[in-house]
């Protein structure tokens, strides 16, 4: 498995925006984003499972969640191999830990997750 690293959490103001990168750790050896079938974001609230955000293919199909709608965009970069999720108009809610994962035949990686704090 190819270990995932995100970053770009943080704290932001209700109706602000952040931005999520997640890349493969390590040498170039480690992978490259083009490998993985889908890459995507789960987001996981306190003492809860975690729920699906958004997921891009390596064809550049998207898919989101509801809540994700309209507010959030995913992209893939390969030249920076690296997955973004553009998050606009956020909302107290969406307070958690985001994680990144990338699906390839062999399985699934997972990031370490990433805290975003949305707060007045």
């Amino acid at each position: 498995q190819v270990d995932l690293v995100e970053s770009g959490g943080g704290l932001a103001r209700p109706g602000g925006s952040l931005k999520l990168s997640c890349a493969p750790s390590g040498s170039a050896s480690a992978g490259n984003v083009d490998s993985f079938v889908t890459m995507g974001w789960y987001r996981q609230f306190p003492g809860q499972e975690r729920e699906f955000v958004a997921v891009t293919t390596r064809y550049g199909d998207t898919n989101y969640a509801d809540f994700a709608k309209d507010r959030f965009t995913i992209s893939r970069e390969g030249g920076k191999n690296t997955v973004y999720l553009q998050m606009n108009g956020l909302k107290l809610e969406d307070t958690a830990i985001y994680y990144c994962y990338g699906t390839t035949l062999s399985g699934t990686s997972w990031g370490q997750g990433t805290q975003v704090t949305v707060s007045p």
